[in-house]
């Protein structure tokens, strides 16, 4: 029973961390929004770098790229919410129907990854060469997060024993 705990809790933490994170873009908007107009506009990168052509100096495109990250993040923060509920509520489950309430656990995780590991890893990272960056370099704490957020899930979905009921 405790690992099922665990793995509700962890759910929940997930869900506060991408809620944070949603929070403080939508609260705070100018400061990550600078971050997401540096990597676009490729302006940190190396000089003279040929990578140039793929910068985007438009502010609308800017501020829908940016919408569009806090949408992911508060999808995963939904998604995560809606997990711990699935499993929270299957906790005294046999083991088949707990393990059935693990979806939304993986369509949480998935969306989280496309956030953090393909949005800033795939998309900034190598599309718009954030690495070559020394200011505004999003890797190290994108890595931090979608490799949380992949180990979690590996824990999530081990196999669950179905629970021992008490005889009489």
């Amino acid at each position: 029973m405790s690992t099922r705990y665990a793995k509700i809790v962890m759910c929940l933490c997930l869900a506060a961390f991408a809620f944070l994170v949603t929070f403080g873009n939508i609260t705070d908007y100018g400061s990550n929004y600078e971050f997401v107009k540096h990597v676009l506009s490729m302006d940190s990168t190396f000089p003279g770098n040929s990578l140039m052509y793929r910068s985007i100096s438009s502010p609308i495109l800017w501020n829908a790229s940016y919408i569009l990250i806090i949408a992911g993040e508060a999808i995963t923060c939904i998604l995560y919410l809606f997990a711990s509920a699935a499993l929270w509520k299957a906790r005294h489950a046999p083991a088949r129907s707990f393990h059935a309430a693990k979806n939304h656990a993986v369509m949480a995780s998935t969306i989280g990854f496309l956030v953090w590991f393909f949005g800033f890893m795939v998309i900034g990272g190598e599309w718009f060469a954030m690495w070559q960056s020394s200011t505004w370099n999003g890797q190290n704490p994108a890595f931090r997060f979608y490799v949380t957020i992949l180990l979690v899930l590996i824990f999530i979905m081990q196999p669950d024993e179905d629970l021992e009921r008490p005889t009489a």
